[in-house]
């Protein structure tokens, strides 16, 4: 199975909120480049934004905040596709804190957070969801794995 490459990032100094740990905000923000990173390993990178005028939409998302991330820490981002479709992807981040800014999780490591989101391919010019080109859907079929246990659950309901 092809797998894609880990993104690493480092937390900053104003990442860190009242409680002493990165704050909720810059899970996203770091997810975010995370995904960035997998645009550019499926062919929506900028050149092809620019050219077709298509882009990809976040449009569902859910995130587990799983423990506390301290100042300084180095992070690992492990990206994985658990489908695609015509003009929709399904997607995960899962983020590990390692020891050092080369290091890699270990293989028995749990995530400190992980997010999952759908997302759908759009036609910013025409402003609605369109196919992906049949580059684009191949390289998610590629990269596509079996999803968690984890994968897919709701917020549960307060007793």
């Amino acid at each position: 199975m092809k797998r894609l490459p880990l993104f690493r990032g480092t937390v900053r100094p104003e990442w860190i909120d009242y409680n002493g740990h990165m704050s909720e905000a810059f899970y996203v923000l770091v997810f975010g480049h995370a995904t960035d990173a997998l645009m550019i390993e499926t062919g929506l990178d900028s050149g092809y934004r620019e050219s077709t005028g298509c882009s990809l939409y976040t449009v569902e998302s859910h995130i587990r905040y799983l423990q506390d991330v301290p100042e300084g820490a180095h992070l690992v981002i492990r990206t994985r596709v658990w489908g695609a479709a015509a003009r929709k992807a399904r997607f995960a981040h899962e983020m590990y804190v390692v020891s050092g800014p080369e290091s890699e999780p270990a293989p028995e490591a749990a995530p400190v957070a992980t997010t999952e989101l759908l997302a759908v391919h759009v036609d910013q010019r025409a402003g609605r969801a369109t196919g992906f080109p049949d580059a684009v859907r191949d390289r998610f079929t590629e990269l596509t794995e079996p999803a968690p246990d984890w994968a897919g659950r709701s917020i549960a309901a307060v007793a």
